[in-house]
């Protein structure tokens, strides 16, 4: 579906993106995530063509971007919606209007404008705006009138830079749940640029960590943060604060045993004392994993380690 390897990009002498490699799936819903400054705008504008690059390949569609003529990135960027922060819509056309507008660009007749804008209007849950102007409409209302107008052309990719970052919590979390829809009813490839890890965690299968231009972290949204590495933890901003003495052990629950009470039949099992040091629940997607660490004397630490590995699934790791 898209394909980078070792993407460079320079702006003058300032490097801002830095041998960038990942692939990305037909039908999942990627997540580029960065703070403000990463360059995830950048690699995403490289995806559609609206950015040249100073060094390797990012194939779409099978077709390497920029090989592609001016007639070539069209076709293209007609089979790639994108939406965005602001949501670009145009304040003196109404909403039919808005959603119809690629669709007359590229010569589609009055009645299969039509058709396709009343379906998109029932996607997107707003048949009852058809002619309203944008001025009239909440946040949330233009983001969805953003959305429609991004899937008029039957796109098998859709971008999302920074897409919730204006919207309230409850209006996040309702185009979230659209865009899951659209993803799964309609097979639409969805790439979300976003620096809100609450965005991540709730749609995203695979994420890309960028800081400064250079990738920190790729993989399952479980697996990035059920084990996060030491450059993974700073991103997220969280410190943690261990005990000196005695043995700390980090536990990980992946989402198959994250309910089950292991620790305390553990405990029992053992007849061992330990302390919790911290831990939490998070839900990722449609999973819930959990982290713990514990803090235990040297000399049965022993113990808590083969017990673990027995007779558990958790993953483990002395700290």
């Amino acid at each position: 579906m898209i394909d980078i390897k070792h993407l460079s990009k320079s702006y003058n002498d300032q490097k801002v993106l830095d041998d960038i490699s990942v692939h990305i799936n037909a039908g999942e819903i990627f997540a580029i995530v960065g703070h403000s400054g990463a360059g995830k705008s950048t690699l995403l504008r490289c995806i559609n063509g609206l950015e040249g690059f100073s060094a390797g390949e990012v194939v779409v569609l099978d077709q390497e971007v920029k090989t592609l003529n001016e007639r070539g990135l069209g076709v293209l960027r007609s089979q790639i919606g994108m939406i965005f922060q602001n949501f670009s819509l145009l304040n003196q056309k109404n909403v039919y209007e808005n959603i119809a507008l690629p669709m007359k660009v590229w010569g589609y007749s009055k009645e299969a404008i039509q058709k396709r804008v009343d379906e998109l209007l029932k996607l997107v849950g707003l048949e009852a705006k058809k002619f309203v102007y944008p001025k009239e409409l909440s946040g949330g209302q233009k983001q969805r009138v953003a959305i429609a107008r991004a899937l008029t052309l039957n796109p098998k990719i859709l971008l999302s830079d920074e897409a919730t970052s204006a919207l309230d919590p409850n209006t996040t979390k309702s185009i979230l749940e659209l865009l899951k829809e659209i993803n799964q009813n309609l097979g639409v490839t969805i790439i979300i640029v976003t620096h809100e890890m609450e965005v991540v965690k709730r749609v995203a299968s695979r994420a890309l960590l960028l800081e400064n231009g250079k990738v920190i972290g790729l993989g399952r949204i479980e697996d990035l943060f059920l084990r996060p590495n030491e450059k993974m933890m700073r991103f997220l901003g969280e410190d943690e604060e261990l005990p000196t003495e005695g043995v700390n052990i980090r536990l990980f629950f992946p989402s198959t045993v994250s309910y089950q009470p292991i620790v305390t039949q553990m405990a029992r099992e053992l007849n061992i004392n330990f302390n919790i040091v911290w831990g939490k629940l998070e839900k990722l997607n449609d999973h819930v994993v959990g982290s713990l660490v514990i803090n235990i004397d040297e000399q049965t630490s022993c113990k808590i380690t083969d017990y673990l590995h027995e007779k558990t699934e958790v993953i483990w790791e002395v700290l």
